[in-house]
């Protein structure tokens, strides 16, 4: 079953000694399959309107979410601006970049996980110019006004097994 469609994610980092990963705090996408069904497992998944366009040198996305009255909007232009290379262990890039795993929690209160894997990323240092971001507020952290550490990479495919529930003595 393969899927592709625009989304973006607000996201932290997870570690723990067997399973390091990302939580998710918003997920917003165009497909409407997509936000229900991973709804459905624990991840917070929202409707978007979304608008990309691939330039030959540059990015443009825009995302405005539909699935709440909350006004969640993003919108950036993004490009890279040096050669493709892996990220090396050990560094910020990798940290970033390399996960494998994703956590979200169900309403319960249940973390759930799910193993996701791809071939390492192939990066670009990247620039971006952000024009309206405000993907953080509906959980309550606010963006220093510093510039963003940015990446670019190329589409890639994953391949992600069954959302599941975390037990105790995997944390």
């Amino acid at each position: 079953l393969s899927f592709a469609f625009p989304e973006i994610n607000v996201r932290t980092y997870v570690k723990t000694p067997g399973r390091s990963g990302v939580w998710f705090f918003s997920l917003d996408a165009t497909s409407w399959v997509a936000v229900r069904t991973a709804r459905l497992f624990g991840l917070p998944y929202y409707d978007a309107q979304m608008a990309v366009d691939v330039g030959e040198d540059v990015v443009h996305y825009k995302s405005t979410r539909l699935h709440t009255g909350a006004s969640v909007e993003f919108e950036a232009s993004y490009r890279p601006i040096g050669p493709v290379y892996h990220s090396v262990p050990g560094t910020l890039d990798h940290w970033l970049t390399e996960r494998y795993c994703l956590y979200g929690a169900r309403k319960q209160g249940q973390v759930v996980y799910g193993d996701i894997h791809r071939i390492p990323w192939l990066l670009q240092p990247a620039e971006a110019q952000v024009r309206m971001n405000t993907m953080m507020q509906p959980v309550g952290i606010e963006l220093p006004d510093s510039k963003p550490v940015s990446h670019f990479a190329r589409y890639q495919e994953v391949v992600a097994w069954p959302i599941v529930p975390l037990k105790r003595d995997q944390a």
